[in-house]
């Protein structure tokens, strides 16, 4: 375990496990100033679970950072932690849940489970985002650069909304790129009819009924969105299989493939709370009858984090009714099915898909913290920033993000 104090100073603290229990809750005067931020690196989550379930209960950090959603992702791959905890005085600033992997070939510290995770903000104390703004940037950086120093090369912490419904995320203070992926959301309002006001209401029904009507025709079909915990995970291995013939059919690569990916996955469905506004995953489907009877159509997975519902995953079999679009009316069962449930807003994910826009009357940028955290990280910094920046130019440019689409068929990555 390491820490730092901010302001930066030549002299280390050292704690012991002991140290790093769960400190009292307390605000003297309600005033805290910056030099009262201490940094300290934790290898495991035991320590911080009651505050970190704390932070948890604040819709505003994402279902991503949350504890049972990162114990899933720790219990499935076994990463080297280090658990950045901030705290002003005795109490709980943030927490940053990262683990140590090599990315681009350098020893990065990425939030856990960063490649399946579609909204990152870590896990921030509402009066710690309150006195965010009277904090040095460089020192602010330098203090978890000195906390992680010899751990790691370089600190990459990737999709990040910078304002988050309303709320500056502090780690704006850090050195950040833009993400080449932008998400979609879909705010819902009173009703269906309300919230398809937003995106072509007229046609939006049209290719509803169509879509029935030829699914009757078929034989008809049940729309999936519950059930036990058993037919839940035998929904979830019918998405792997599936999915893993549409990357196949697209020359790509599954990237669901490695049984810890699905060892994680399986463990989110487990992820509830009592009052439902916490979900880890749930999956949804459209299963056929008549000739076809038991066979699954379409796919999905959903979180839910307060109001906030987020498409984890989907996959549709084009060899079902693919003149019915069951894919596309998959999305509009599980959007209409929100209402009145007390959620506000439906975020399509990363990744800019035709779908995604037809959907979606809101576009969100994402930002990388990219912070060096040694001589080496300088040169990781710098090619993960190259690599990003072309990655947006090349998506930015219709044509060649096309050309670039089918060289990767082609050579499989």
């Amino acid at each position: 375990m390491q820490a730092q104090t901010l302001p930066v100073s030549d002299r280390a603290q050292h704690l012991t496990r002991s140290d790093a229990g769960i400190p009292k809750q307390s605000i003297v005067d309600g005033q805290f100033s910056a030099s009262e931020l201490n940094i300290v690196i934790l290898d495991r989550m035991e320590p911080l679970e009651a505050v970190w379930r704390e932070l948890d209960r604040d819709n505003l950090n994402s279902l991503h950072q949350s504890y049972d959603w990162c114990l899933s992702w720790t219990r499935a791959f076994g990463h080297q932690l280090s658990i950045v905890w901030g705290r002003l005085g005795d109490e709980t600033a943030f927490i940053l849940p990262v683990e140590i992997n090599r990315f681009h070939g350098f020893r990065t510290a990425r939030f856990v489970g960063a490649d399946h995770s579609n909204i990152n903000t870590g896990l921030f104390t509402t009066r710690f985002v309150e006195l965010a703004s009277n904090i040095e940037p460089q020192k602010f950086a330098e203090s978890i650069r000195r906390a992680l120093a010899g751990r790691a090369d370089l600190l990459l912490l990737q999709n990040i909304p910078l304002d988050w419904r309303d709320r500056r995320n502090p780690l704006a203070l850090l050195p950040t790129v833009q993400n080449q992926n932008h998400a979609y959301h879909l705010p819902l309002l009173g009703g269906m009819e309300s919230t398809l006001q937003q995106v072509n209401a007229k046609g939006r029904r049209k290719k509803y009924r169509i879509q029935t009507r030829r699914l009757e025709a078929l034989g008809g079909f049940d729309y999936i969105c519950s059930g036990t915990a058993e037919e839940q995970h035998l929904l979830l291995d019918r998405f792997f299989k599936q999915k893993g013939e549409r990357f196949k059919a697209l020359g790509l690569p599954d990237v669901f493939e490695d049984p810890s990916i699905r060892a994680f996955l399986h463990g989110a469905i487990d992820i509830r709370d009592r009052d439902g506004e916490a979900v880890g995953l749930e999956m949804h489907a459209i299963r056929l009858k008549g000739d076809r009877e038991g066979d699954i159509a379409a796919l999905a997975g959903l979180s839910r984090k307060g109001d906030h519902i987020i498409c984890q995953l989907s996959t549709i079999d084009e060899s079902l009714a693919a003149e019915a679009s069951p894919g596309e009316l998959l999305f509009w069962l599980m959007i209409a099915g929100q209402h009145g449930r007390g959620v506000s807003l439906f975020d399509f994910g990363l990744g800019d898909q035709r779908y995604k826009r037809s959907w979606a009357p809101v576009e969100i940028e994402h930002h990388d913290v990219v912070l060096p955290l040694c001589l080496r990280g300088s040169v990781g910094g710098w090619i993960h920033w190259a690599i990003t920046r072309g990655k947006a130019f090349i998506k930015s440019h219709q044509k060649s993000y096309r050309i670039a689409q089918r060289v990767r068929r082609l050579v499989g990555v």
